[in-house]
């Protein structure tokens, strides 16, 4: 079978679009399937073309036996509505023509929340006379109304129409939420399209390990209590919650907890400007790292903070990086409501705090801080966890979705 899939993101990104597919791509090819990426060149998430790679028209190159085809794009920061929207729409483009020069195609898949990337799976399945399978890891344009980035009803409830047309188009959907799924049910989506493969963890790379001791000795870590965010630094995350219950947290115990923001975003010199007027000496910013050096920051915490802007629309997803928490035996301080709160604990892999509540926050920290024991037996509960959110295992899920799909057309 020769699986064709488009995606704003691919490694060397590291963002959580990035890593799934790649993951997922990886074990189809060693099942025996052909895999060809659409993509564009890594630039996310400052906009910037990776060193070895140029903003090309056309080029390729071969990843783990994974075809990776590279398009020409409008390339942007992560940040400002109308220059990502041509960055989107260009790549639609592109990947549209580039599918044009990829023969014998069986299956084409789209991944969301870049729905413009959607679209093109959409009309590259039309051109190919192919099934084509909407990857939903995320609602959409519901985000852009909830965070007031689009606030013109009539080009929202167009948007709408547009997923709607498209949810009912694809072959197939493969949700990464049961919140999602019934969702769409709600919206009159034949719910016998719809297949859930949460998002997952690559637990052979991602996995527990001992303190980086010359990184705490850099950062003059020893004997502190270190928490961390890891991951995009965008208008959904709202940390200023986090720098909020960091100040609280530096009246009360002023040397004794560091808190490390590791990543990159819209919203990211903000914060850094919003902790100095805090006057915040608890509280390290770093840019983003090659993945194989953010399991040595990883390694350093005692707790994930997790956190989500207090919205409907946040219930229903699951930030990836929590299932990294898990597969690293770290801890997490879970600010998300919904389905995602839910995983946390049934499994008992942390604790909750109220989301945009930097008050509850401080106490939690303050309470984990206290107990020891409390501590050692979540880590426990994580590595029992970790197996179920195998990438490898979700990965085979899927493809077996996908080979019912090409089996019944």
């Amino acid at each position: 079978m020769h699986v064709l899939f488009l995606t704003d993101n691919f490694p060397p990104e590291v963002n959580a679009p990035a890593s799934r597919t790649y993951e997922h791509s990886r074990e189809w090819v060693k099942s025996g399937e052909k895999v060809t990426i659409i993509t564009c060149a890594p630039n996310f998430p400052k906009g910037k073309v990776f060193t070895g790679y140029k903003n090309k028209l056309w080029q390729t190159e071969v990843i783990d036996g994974i075809k990776v085809i590279r398009v020409w794009t409008y390339i942007t920061a992560n940040e400002g509505f109308f220059k990502r929207t041509l960055d989107y729409v260009s790549f639609m483009i592109s990947a549209v023509i580039a599918s044009f020069f990829v023969k014998k195609v069986d299956v084409v898949i789209g991944t969301s929340p870049q729905f413009f990337t959607v679209c093109a799976a959409y009309l590259v399945g039309l051109f190919k006379r192919k099934p084509w399978v909407f990857e939903l890891r995320d609602l959409w344009p519901e985000p852009f109304r909830v965070l007031g980035v689009i606030k013109n009803e009539f080009i929202l409830k167009s948007l709408e129409r547009l997923e709607i047309y498209l949810y009912k188009k694809s072959s197939l959907i493969i949700s990464v939420t049961n919140s999602f799924k019934a969702d769409l049910i709600k919206r009159g989506v034949n719910p016998q399209k719809i297949k859930v493969i949460k998002n997952g963890v690559d637990t052979s790379f991602f996995k527990k390990s001992e303190r980086d001791l010359q990184l705490v000795e850099e950062l003059n870590l020893e004997e502190k209590f270190v928490l961390g965010y890891i991951g995009t630094h965008g208008m959904a995350h709202a940390l200023y919650v986090v720098l909020d219950a960091a100040k609280i947290i530096q009246a009360k115990h002023k040397d004794r907890f560091i808190f490390i923001f590791l990543g990159d975003g819209a919203k990211k010199n903000s914060l850094k400007k919003y902790a100095q007027n805090l006057e915040l000496s608890n509280v390290i910013f770093f840019d983003s790292v090659a993945k194989n050096e953010v399991r040595k920051y990883w390694s350093i915490l005692d707790t994930l903070i997790v956190h989500l802007r207090k919205s409907i629309v946040y219930t229903k997803v699951i930030p990836s990086k929590l299932f990294e928490s898990v597969s690293m035996g770290v801890p997490v301080l879970h600010g998300v409501e919904g389905e995602s709160a839910e995983i946390v604990t049934s499994n008992n892999l942390g604790k909750l705090f109220e989301p945009e509540n930097s008050k509850d926050l401080a106490e939690k920290i303050l309470w984990i801080s206290k107990h020891n024991n409390w501590l050692l037996e979540t880590q426990e509960n994580l590595e029992k966890s970790a197996t179920q959110f195998d990438r490898k295992k979700l990965a085979k899920d899927m493809l077996l979705e996908i080979h019912k799909l090409t089996k019944d057309k």
